[in-house]
């Protein structure tokens, strides 16, 4: 899944090399990897934490999924922008 991360959050830049354009992989910080792992982390534990309050309770805890929903937000932007 690290690879696959990285894959994802890398850049690609279009640059000069003489008179020829030329591709340059442009590859994310380790801190943006590791950001990007701790929020899906965050989002499987919120996840649990979601359906453990359903089993016990039998109610959907509305606050809890604001936190998911704004956590997928988080990564999806994430994603979106590394590759701008």
């Amino acid at each position: 899944m690290k690879n696959s991360l990285r894959k994802a959050l890398t850049r690609t830049a279009v640059m000069y090399k003489g008179r020829k354009l030329e591709r340059v992989e442009v590859p994310p910080s380790e801190r943006l990897v590791l950001a990007v792992y701790l929020t899906l982390a965050s989002i499987a534990g919120l996840t649990a934490l979601e359906i453990v309050h359903m089993v016990i309770f039998e109610a959907w805890n509305s606050e809890i999924f604001a936190a998911i929903t704004g956590l997928i937000g988080t990564v999806i932007g994430t994603l979106i922008g590394a590759k701008v």
